[in-house]
């Protein structure tokens, strides 16, 4: 009877992609452990134990901090990225008074979207590779315009016929270059 916390009591907050989850401490409790978890192997990210007064917050990563008033105990994750999508679960545990009690208080699934940098830069890198790509194409269609210009040029020498500028209807055989 000791502990009435529900689900509807734990609030998720979202402000600048941080995310805060606060949860009531329970009421008529002397020394409790409220915990953090991360993903279904329930990976301890933070916790905060309050004994006799005395705040002991805990800590596994950078991104967790913890806070506590008389009557919450807030988790605050920063600077979070798509690394950190996952189910979080809560956990609960009452040392004092007797008898010591584990609960799960409930379970979220945190779904963290890309921050307007990371959208830029992707958009970047996908226009610079665009530019690339035309660039490349460019490139390549000068050179065979190119090639097929000097190809040109070289058979229009070769086959050059000097009479026929003048008659072009008469058959008369291509005057013969003098070799030296």
């Amino acid at each position: 009877d000791q502990l009435h916390i529900s689900d509807a009591q734990v609030r998720v907050e979202s402000e600048n992609g941080d995310f805060s989850f606060t949860f009531p401490n329970p009421k008529n409790v002397s020394e409790f452990s409220m915990i953090l978890f991360k993903g279904s192997e329930k990976e301890e990210i933070c916790a905060l134990h309050l004994s006799e007064e005395k705040v002991i917050p805990m800590s596994n990563v950078t991104y967790c901090q913890t806070q506590n008033s008389r009557n919450s105990t807030t988790f605050i994750l920063k600077n979070l990225g798509r690394q950190h999508i996952d189910v979080y679960t809560y956990d609960l545990k009452i040392f004092l008074p007797p008898p010591y009690i584990d609960c799960c208080l409930k379970e979220t699934n945190l779904y963290v979207q890309d921050k307007t940098e990371d959208c830029f830069s992707l958009g970047l890198v996908s226009w610079i590779i665009i530019g690339l790509i035309i660039l490349a194409i460019s490139c390549v269609c000068f050179v065979v315009a190119c090639y097929l210009r000097n190809k040109n040029q070289n058979s229009e020498s070769n086959s050059h016929e000097y009479n026929s500028e003048y008659m072009p209807m008469a058959a008369v055989n291509a005057a013969k270059k003098t070799r030296i």
